[in-house]
């Protein structure tokens, strides 16, 4: 048995054609700009510049900045999104707090590996547009969703206790968002450890700051 995030899609594969590689060429300099610059400060001529493209060329496959900005959003929230697996429940399964270590640590290496994208986001969280702030909110919604169910699993089987389940869904994914917002932004001292943080995040919201035992 298991838990999976809703609206949990596999990822499509990359087109090899000549337009694909040009839009994801595209899409990588934007995200650079993006997050370099912001999306408010960025201009289309900026892109232009750093994909080494005609005016023209940028038209061709998007219409305007902002729908640059949300073909990247959804990038990087589909490949956050596939970082999130089910909680096994059977007999033979790892322990539930190994399997949750693993799921936040995949969402960290996404993370880490599109440092660019998730820069953005945290950057322009709070002046986005509708349409992007809806796409932002329902995978945060479709997250705390695997959370609470992860929890309510493991009240299941008795590994956590009886807490308030929507509370505590909330307080997880505030964890997991602020460590993501402190790395993209440069507050931490060097890379982050991604094993080492996912593996504190989980301890601390199963056990708190009591000791270990």
């Amino acid at each position: 048995m298991s838990t999976e995030i809703s609206s949990t899609k596999p990822l499509k594969k990359q087109g090899t054609s000549p337009r694909s590689r040009r839009r994801a060429e595209i899409l990588d300099a934007a995200a650079e700009v993006f997050s370099k610059s912001g999306f408010h400060q960025t201009r289309i001529a900026d892109i232009i510049e750093s994909a080494g493209i005609a005016r023209g060329t940028f038209y061709l496959y998007f219409e305007s900045k902002g729908a640059v900005f949300l073909a990247l959003l959804k990038e990087l929230l589909e490949r956050l999104r596939a970082s999130v697996v089910g909680v096994d429940l059977g007999s033979d399964a790892p322990p539930i707090d190994q399997q949750l270590v693993q799921t936040v640590q995949r969402i960290l290496n996404t993370v880490v590996r599109d440092r660019s994208l998730a820069t953005i986001i945290v950057r322009e969280a709070v002046s986005l547009d509708a349409e992007a702030r809806e796409i932002l909110n329902n995978f945060y919604g479709s997250l705390r969703h695997f959370i609470r169910e992860s929890i309510r699993n493991g009240q299941s089987i008795g590994v956590i206790g009886n807490i308030d389940v929507e509370v505590s869904a909330s307080c997880v994914l505030g964890t997991v968002k602020q460590v993501m917002e402190e790395y993209v932004m440069g507050d931490f001292k060097s890379d982050i450890d991604v094993e080492r943080a996912a593996r504190a995040i989980v301890a601390f919201n199963m056990h708190g700051l009591e000791p270990v035992v």
